[in-house]
Protein backbone atom coordinates (compact mmCIF):
# COMPACT_ATOMS: atom_id res chain seq x y z
CA UNK A 1 0.00 0.00 0.00
CA UNK A 2 1.26 3.47 -0.88
CA UNK A 3 0.57 6.19 1.69
CA UNK A 4 1.04 9.96 1.57
CA UNK A 5 3.67 10.88 4.15
CA UNK A 6 3.66 14.41 5.51
CA UNK A 7 6.61 16.57 6.44
CA UNK A 8 8.49 16.69 3.14
CA UNK A 9 12.12 17.79 3.26
CA UNK A 10 11.61 20.29 0.44
CA UNK A 11 9.15 23.15 0.85
CA UNK A 12 7.47 23.72 -2.50
CA UNK A 13 5.54 26.90 -1.71
CA UNK A 14 4.45 28.70 -4.88
CA UNK A 15 3.14 32.16 -5.57
CA UNK A 16 0.89 31.66 -8.57
CA UNK A 17 -0.20 34.43 -10.96
CA UNK A 18 -3.94 35.13 -11.33
CA UNK A 19 -5.71 32.87 -13.85
CA UNK A 20 -6.45 34.25 -17.31
CA UNK A 21 -9.29 32.29 -18.96
CA UNK A 22 -8.73 34.27 -22.18
CA UNK A 23 -5.17 33.07 -22.60
CA UNK A 24 -4.79 31.25 -25.89
CA UNK A 25 -1.37 30.80 -27.47
CA UNK A 26 -0.46 28.27 -30.14
CA UNK A 27 3.32 28.08 -30.52
CA UNK A 28 4.36 24.57 -31.53
CA UNK A 29 8.06 23.91 -31.88
CA UNK A 30 9.65 23.22 -35.26
CA UNK A 31 11.95 20.18 -35.18
CA UNK A 32 15.02 20.71 -37.37
CA UNK A 33 17.05 17.63 -36.37
CA UNK A 34 20.38 17.43 -34.56
CA UNK A 35 22.80 17.63 -37.51
CA UNK A 36 26.22 17.93 -35.82
CA UNK A 37 24.78 18.88 -32.43
CA UNK A 38 24.25 16.74 -29.34
CA UNK A 39 22.46 17.44 -26.04
CA UNK A 40 24.45 19.09 -23.26
CA UNK A 41 25.07 17.37 -19.92
CA UNK A 42 26.95 18.56 -16.80
CA UNK A 43 30.75 18.32 -16.60
CA UNK A 44 32.21 14.80 -16.64
CA UNK A 45 29.11 13.35 -18.33
CA UNK A 46 29.35 12.04 -21.89
CA UNK A 47 26.39 12.07 -24.29
CA UNK A 48 26.40 9.61 -27.19
CA UNK A 49 23.96 8.04 -29.63
CA UNK A 50 22.73 4.65 -28.49
CA UNK A 51 20.43 4.12 -31.49
CA UNK A 52 18.70 6.12 -34.21
CA UNK A 53 16.33 5.72 -37.14
CA UNK A 54 13.34 4.79 -35.00
CA UNK A 55 9.77 5.96 -35.46
CA UNK A 56 8.18 7.91 -32.62
CA UNK A 57 10.49 6.39 -29.98
CA UNK A 58 8.28 7.45 -27.10
CA UNK A 59 8.99 5.24 -24.10
CA UNK A 60 11.83 3.09 -22.77
CA UNK A 61 11.67 0.04 -20.53
CA UNK A 62 14.89 -1.43 -19.13
CA UNK A 63 13.99 -4.99 -18.16
CA UNK A 64 15.70 -6.71 -15.21
CA UNK A 65 17.41 -9.20 -17.56
CA UNK A 66 19.29 -6.46 -19.42
CA UNK A 67 16.99 -6.21 -22.44
CA UNK A 68 15.97 -2.69 -23.40
CA UNK A 69 12.59 -2.14 -25.01
CA UNK A 70 11.41 0.96 -26.84
CA UNK A 71 7.78 1.66 -27.68
CA UNK A 72 7.58 3.14 -31.16
CA UNK A 73 4.05 4.23 -30.46
CA UNK A 74 2.89 5.67 -33.78
CA UNK A 75 4.38 2.67 -35.59
CA UNK A 76 2.43 0.30 -33.33
CA UNK A 77 5.45 -1.75 -32.35
CA UNK A 78 8.04 -2.43 -29.68
CA UNK A 79 11.72 -2.75 -30.54
CA UNK A 80 14.22 -4.73 -28.49
CA UNK A 81 17.82 -3.63 -27.91
CA UNK A 82 20.62 -5.49 -26.18
CA UNK A 83 24.23 -4.49 -25.58
CA UNK A 84 25.77 -7.93 -25.12
CA UNK A 85 29.40 -6.86 -24.59
CA UNK A 86 28.90 -3.63 -22.58
CA UNK A 87 30.53 -1.41 -25.20
CA UNK A 88 27.63 1.06 -25.15
CA UNK A 89 26.33 -0.02 -28.56
CA UNK A 90 23.40 -2.44 -28.93
CA UNK A 91 24.45 -5.50 -30.96
CA UNK A 92 20.84 -6.68 -31.09
CA UNK A 93 18.12 -4.46 -32.51
CA UNK A 94 14.93 -6.17 -33.62
CA UNK A 95 11.18 -5.71 -33.71
CA UNK A 96 9.88 -7.54 -30.64
CA UNK A 97 6.11 -7.00 -31.03
CA UNK A 98 4.09 -5.36 -33.79
CA UNK A 99 0.49 -4.75 -34.77
CA UNK A 100 -0.17 -2.89 -31.52
CA UNK A 101 -2.43 0.09 -30.94
CA UNK A 102 -0.37 3.04 -29.68
CA UNK A 103 1.73 0.99 -27.25
CA UNK A 104 3.43 2.86 -24.42
CA UNK A 105 4.10 1.33 -20.98
CA UNK A 106 5.85 -2.05 -20.71
CA UNK A 107 6.50 -4.39 -17.79
CA UNK A 108 8.10 -7.78 -17.20
CA UNK A 109 6.35 -9.54 -14.31
CA UNK A 110 6.07 -13.23 -13.40
CA UNK A 111 7.40 -14.32 -16.82
CA UNK A 112 4.75 -12.23 -18.58
CA UNK A 113 5.59 -9.27 -20.80
CA UNK A 114 2.87 -6.64 -20.34
CA UNK A 115 2.12 -3.91 -22.89
CA UNK A 116 -0.21 -0.99 -22.23
CA UNK A 117 -1.90 -0.07 -25.50
CA UNK A 118 -4.09 3.00 -25.57
CA UNK A 119 -7.26 0.87 -25.36
CA UNK A 120 -6.22 -2.25 -23.43
CA UNK A 121 -3.58 -3.92 -21.30
CA UNK A 122 -2.14 -7.07 -22.88
CA UNK A 123 0.39 -9.67 -21.77
CA UNK A 124 2.49 -12.27 -23.59
CA UNK A 125 4.58 -15.29 -22.47
CA UNK A 126 8.03 -13.70 -22.26
CA UNK A 127 10.10 -16.80 -22.99
CA UNK A 128 8.14 -17.45 -26.18
CA UNK A 129 8.76 -13.89 -27.37
CA UNK A 130 12.49 -14.16 -26.70
CA UNK A 131 12.57 -17.47 -28.57
CA UNK A 132 10.69 -15.82 -31.45
CA UNK A 133 7.88 -18.31 -31.17
CA UNK A 134 4.59 -17.11 -32.59
CA UNK A 135 2.40 -16.46 -29.59
CA UNK A 136 -1.00 -14.90 -29.13
CA UNK A 137 -1.32 -12.29 -26.46
CA UNK A 138 -3.86 -12.30 -23.68
CA UNK A 139 -6.02 -9.25 -23.04
CA UNK A 140 -5.82 -8.40 -19.35
CA UNK A 141 -8.08 -5.36 -19.15
CA UNK A 142 -9.92 -2.98 -21.49
CA UNK A 143 -8.97 0.67 -21.02
CA UNK A 144 -10.85 3.84 -21.96
CA UNK A 145 -9.45 5.39 -25.14
CA UNK A 146 -9.93 8.35 -27.45
CA UNK A 147 -9.66 12.05 -26.83
CA UNK A 148 -6.55 14.09 -26.17
CA UNK A 149 -4.37 11.87 -24.02
CA UNK A 150 -3.59 8.43 -25.38
CA UNK A 151 -0.57 7.24 -23.38
CA UNK A 152 -1.10 4.38 -20.91
CA UNK A 153 1.81 3.68 -18.59
CA UNK A 154 2.23 0.72 -16.22
CA UNK A 155 4.33 -0.20 -13.21
CA UNK A 156 4.24 -2.98 -10.64
CA UNK A 157 4.29 -2.52 -6.89
CA UNK A 158 7.48 -3.46 -5.06
CA UNK A 159 6.03 -6.85 -4.09
CA UNK A 160 4.75 -7.43 -7.64
CA UNK A 161 1.23 -8.22 -6.45
CA UNK A 162 -0.35 -5.08 -7.99
CA UNK A 163 -0.10 -3.23 -11.27
CA UNK A 164 -0.76 0.50 -11.65
CA UNK A 165 -1.92 2.06 -14.93
CA UNK A 166 -1.99 5.80 -15.67
CA UNK A 167 -4.89 7.09 -17.81
CA UNK A 168 -5.04 10.72 -18.97
CA UNK A 169 -8.16 12.82 -19.41
CA UNK A 170 -10.27 12.86 -22.57
CA UNK A 171 -10.07 16.66 -22.84
CA UNK A 172 -8.42 19.77 -21.42
CA UNK A 173 -10.97 20.65 -18.69
CA UNK A 174 -13.93 18.36 -19.42
CA UNK A 175 -15.21 20.76 -22.08
CA UNK A 176 -16.81 17.81 -23.90
CA UNK A 177 -18.83 16.90 -20.84
CA UNK A 178 -17.86 15.20 -17.61
CA UNK A 179 -19.43 11.95 -18.82
CA UNK A 180 -16.59 11.66 -21.35
CA UNK A 181 -14.17 11.58 -18.43
CA UNK A 182 -15.48 8.37 -16.89
CA UNK A 183 -12.45 6.45 -15.55
CA UNK A 184 -10.12 9.08 -17.02
CA UNK A 185 -7.56 11.41 -15.37
CA UNK A 186 -6.58 8.80 -12.84
CA UNK A 187 -4.30 5.94 -11.87
CA UNK A 188 -5.93 2.55 -11.50
CA UNK A 189 -4.78 -0.47 -9.50
CA UNK A 190 -5.37 -4.10 -10.45
CA UNK A 191 -4.10 -7.60 -9.86
CA UNK A 192 -1.62 -8.98 -12.44
CA UNK A 193 -4.40 -11.14 -13.95
CA UNK A 194 -6.65 -8.10 -14.46
CA UNK A 195 -9.02 -8.70 -11.56
CA UNK A 196 -9.74 -6.28 -8.74
CA UNK A 197 -9.40 -3.13 -10.85
CA UNK A 198 -10.17 0.09 -8.95
CA UNK A 199 -9.32 3.79 -9.06
CA UNK A 200 -6.24 4.32 -6.90
CA UNK A 201 -5.95 8.12 -7.31
CA UNK A 202 -7.96 10.68 -9.30
CA UNK A 203 -7.96 14.28 -10.47
CA UNK A 204 -4.65 13.80 -12.32
CA UNK A 205 -5.19 15.42 -15.72
CA UNK A 206 -2.53 13.48 -17.61
CA UNK A 207 -0.23 11.33 -15.48
CA UNK A 208 2.42 9.87 -17.76
CA UNK A 209 5.63 8.92 -15.96
CA UNK A 210 5.35 6.38 -13.14
CA UNK A 211 8.07 5.41 -10.67
CA UNK A 212 8.70 3.88 -7.26
CA UNK A 213 10.96 5.90 -4.97
CA UNK A 214 13.97 3.70 -4.07
CA UNK A 215 13.59 4.64 -0.39
CA UNK A 216 10.13 3.73 0.86
CA UNK A 217 8.87 2.55 -2.55
CA UNK A 218 6.06 5.13 -2.67
CA UNK A 219 4.41 5.61 -6.05
CA UNK A 220 5.25 8.86 -7.88
CA UNK A 221 3.95 10.29 -11.14
CA UNK A 222 4.75 13.17 -13.50
CA UNK A 223 1.62 15.06 -14.62
CA UNK A 224 0.72 17.36 -17.52
CA UNK A 225 -1.64 20.04 -16.22
CA UNK A 226 -4.27 22.07 -18.09
CA UNK A 227 -3.86 24.57 -20.94
CA UNK A 228 -5.11 28.08 -21.73
CA UNK A 229 -5.23 29.53 -18.22
CA UNK A 230 -2.12 31.67 -18.44
CA UNK A 231 1.44 31.89 -19.70
CA UNK A 232 2.67 30.58 -16.34
CA UNK A 233 -0.36 28.54 -15.31
CA UNK A 234 -0.86 25.77 -14.49
CA UNK A 235 2.40 24.23 -13.19
CA UNK A 236 3.02 20.70 -14.42
CA UNK A 237 4.25 18.60 -11.54
CA UNK A 238 5.92 15.57 -10.03
CA UNK A 239 4.06 14.16 -7.05
CA UNK A 240 3.92 11.33 -4.59
CA UNK A 241 0.60 9.57 -5.12
CA UNK A 242 -1.69 9.15 -2.14
CA UNK A 243 -4.03 6.17 -2.12
CA UNK A 244 -7.57 7.49 -2.80
CA UNK A 245 -6.03 10.93 -3.27
CA UNK A 246 -7.75 13.59 -5.38
CA UNK A 247 -5.52 16.13 -7.15
CA UNK A 248 -8.06 18.67 -8.33
CA UNK A 249 -8.69 18.15 -12.03
CA UNK A 250 -10.78 19.56 -13.59
CA UNK A 251 -12.23 21.85 -10.92
CA UNK A 252 -9.06 22.87 -9.07
CA UNK A 253 -5.35 23.24 -9.73
CA UNK A 254 -2.30 23.16 -7.46
CA UNK A 255 -4.33 22.23 -4.43
CA UNK A 256 -7.48 24.23 -3.88
CA UNK A 257 -7.18 26.95 -6.57
CA UNK A 258 -10.50 26.94 -8.50
CA UNK A 259 -10.47 26.95 -12.29
CA UNK A 260 -12.69 29.96 -13.18
CA UNK A 261 -13.88 28.27 -16.38
CA UNK A 262 -15.78 25.65 -14.38
CA UNK A 263 -18.83 26.85 -12.46
CA UNK A 264 -19.93 25.59 -9.08
CA UNK A 265 -18.28 25.65 -5.63
CA UNK A 266 -17.84 21.86 -5.23
CA UNK A 267 -17.21 22.16 -1.48
CA UNK A 268 -16.77 18.42 -1.01
CA UNK A 269 -13.97 18.31 -3.58
CA UNK A 270 -12.34 21.49 -2.27
CA UNK A 271 -11.61 19.79 1.02
CA UNK A 272 -10.14 16.75 -0.71
CA UNK A 273 -7.95 18.43 -3.35
CA UNK A 274 -4.27 17.71 -2.63
CA UNK A 275 -1.30 19.93 -3.42
CA UNK A 276 1.39 18.22 -5.55
CA UNK A 277 4.92 17.61 -4.31
CA UNK A 278 7.16 19.39 -6.86
CA UNK A 279 6.45 22.07 -9.47
CA UNK A 280 8.15 21.50 -12.81
CA UNK A 281 6.92 24.71 -14.46
CA UNK A 282 3.92 25.55 -16.62
CA UNK A 283 3.40 23.86 -20.00
CA UNK A 284 6.69 21.91 -19.89
CA UNK A 285 4.89 18.58 -20.58
CA UNK A 286 6.67 16.09 -18.30
CA UNK A 287 6.67 12.59 -19.76
CA UNK A 288 9.63 10.48 -18.67
CA UNK A 289 10.25 9.57 -15.04
CA UNK A 290 13.06 7.36 -13.76
CA UNK A 291 14.54 7.07 -10.28
CA UNK A 292 18.29 6.61 -10.09
CA UNK A 293 19.33 3.79 -7.81
CA UNK A 294 22.59 1.87 -8.20
CA UNK A 295 25.17 0.68 -5.72
CA UNK A 296 27.45 -1.16 -8.14
CA UNK A 297 27.68 -0.14 -11.79
CA UNK A 298 30.42 0.62 -14.29
CA UNK A 299 28.91 4.04 -15.08
CA UNK A 300 27.78 4.97 -11.57
CA UNK A 301 26.63 8.59 -11.31
CA UNK A 302 27.93 10.77 -8.41
CA UNK A 303 26.30 10.34 -5.00
CA UNK A 304 24.11 13.46 -5.39
CA UNK A 305 22.03 11.58 -7.99
CA UNK A 306 21.47 8.50 -5.84
CA UNK A 307 17.75 7.89 -5.19
CA UNK A 308 16.75 11.05 -7.09
CA UNK A 309 14.40 11.37 -10.08
CA UNK A 310 15.11 12.22 -13.70
CA UNK A 311 12.15 13.74 -15.57
CA UNK A 312 11.94 14.22 -19.34
CA UNK A 313 10.19 17.48 -20.27
CA UNK A 314 8.77 17.10 -23.76
CA UNK A 315 8.21 20.85 -24.16
CA UNK A 316 5.45 23.42 -24.57
CA UNK A 317 3.15 24.17 -27.47
CA UNK A 318 0.90 26.86 -25.94
CA UNK A 319 3.37 29.29 -24.43
CA UNK A 320 4.76 32.32 -26.29
CA UNK A 321 8.33 31.39 -25.29
CA UNK A 322 9.23 27.71 -25.39
CA UNK A 323 9.47 25.97 -22.01
CA UNK A 324 10.68 22.48 -21.16
CA UNK A 325 12.65 20.68 -23.87
CA UNK A 326 15.16 19.20 -21.42
CA UNK A 327 15.69 16.52 -18.81
CA UNK A 328 15.72 17.73 -15.21
CA UNK A 329 16.87 16.09 -12.00
CA UNK A 330 14.99 16.26 -8.69
CA UNK A 331 17.09 15.34 -5.64
CA UNK A 332 15.55 13.02 -3.03
CA UNK A 333 16.32 12.13 0.57
CA UNK A 334 14.51 9.54 2.66
CA UNK A 335 11.97 9.00 -0.13
CA UNK A 336 11.06 12.70 -0.37
CA UNK A 337 12.01 15.46 -2.80
CA UNK A 338 14.76 17.44 -1.07
CA UNK A 339 15.27 20.29 -3.54
CA UNK A 340 13.88 21.97 -6.66
CA UNK A 341 14.37 20.58 -10.18
CA UNK A 342 17.74 21.29 -11.74
CA UNK A 343 18.76 21.09 -15.39
CA UNK A 344 20.56 17.89 -16.36
CA UNK A 345 20.29 17.39 -20.13
CA UNK A 346 19.77 20.57 -22.15
CA UNK A 347 20.58 21.94 -25.61
CA UNK A 348 17.37 20.73 -27.26
CA UNK A 349 16.29 24.28 -28.23
CA UNK A 350 18.09 25.47 -31.37
CA UNK A 351 16.56 28.96 -31.75
CA UNK A 352 14.03 30.14 -29.20
CA UNK A 353 12.95 33.22 -31.19
CA UNK A 354 12.03 30.96 -34.12
CA UNK A 355 10.71 28.16 -31.88
CA UNK A 356 13.17 25.77 -33.49
CA UNK A 357 14.34 22.68 -31.62
CA UNK A 358 16.73 19.86 -32.44
CA UNK A 359 14.52 17.28 -30.76
CA UNK A 360 12.16 16.58 -27.85
CA UNK A 361 12.97 14.36 -24.85
CA UNK A 362 10.31 11.86 -23.83
CA UNK A 363 10.98 8.63 -21.94
CA UNK A 364 13.99 8.16 -19.66
CA UNK A 365 15.40 4.96 -18.17
CA UNK A 366 18.30 3.96 -15.95
CA UNK A 367 20.26 1.04 -17.42
CA UNK A 368 21.93 -1.79 -15.53
CA UNK A 369 25.38 -0.27 -16.13
CA UNK A 370 24.30 2.92 -14.34
CA UNK A 371 23.93 5.08 -17.46
CA UNK A 372 20.84 7.06 -18.40
CA UNK A 373 18.96 6.48 -21.65
CA UNK A 374 16.80 9.27 -23.09
CA UNK A 375 14.28 8.83 -25.91
CA UNK A 376 13.96 11.70 -28.37
CA UNK A 377 10.67 10.90 -30.09
CA UNK A 378 10.88 13.85 -32.48
CA UNK A 379 14.32 13.11 -33.94
CA UNK A 380 13.97 9.37 -33.18
CA UNK A 381 17.30 9.04 -31.41
CA UNK A 382 18.11 7.28 -28.15
CA UNK A 383 20.72 9.29 -26.24
CA UNK A 384 22.95 7.56 -23.72
CA UNK A 385 24.45 9.58 -20.87
CA UNK A 386 27.44 8.12 -19.02
CA UNK A 387 29.65 9.48 -16.27
CA UNK A 388 33.44 9.63 -16.49
CA UNK A 389 35.37 10.40 -13.31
Amino acid sequence: MFLLRLGALYSNTLTLPPPNPNHSVVNPSKVIGWREHVPIAPAHFIVSKFAEGLKNSRWIYAAPDGNIFVAESQAGRITRFRDSNNDGVPEIQEIFLSGLRLPFGMLLLNNWFYVANTNALWRYPYKNLLAKKETKGEKVLDLPSGGNHWTRNIIASKKGNKIYISIGSFSNIAEDGIQKEDHRANIIELNPDGTGARIFASGLRNPVGLGLAPEGHALWTSVNERDNLGEDLVPDFLTEVSENGFYGWPYFYWGKNPDPRLKGPHPDLTKKSLEPSVSLGAHVAPLGLAFYHHTKASNLFPIKYQNGAFVGLHGSWNRSILAGYKVVFVPFKNGKASGPPEDFLTGFVANSSKSEVYGRPAGVAVLSDGSLLVADDASNILWKVTYKK
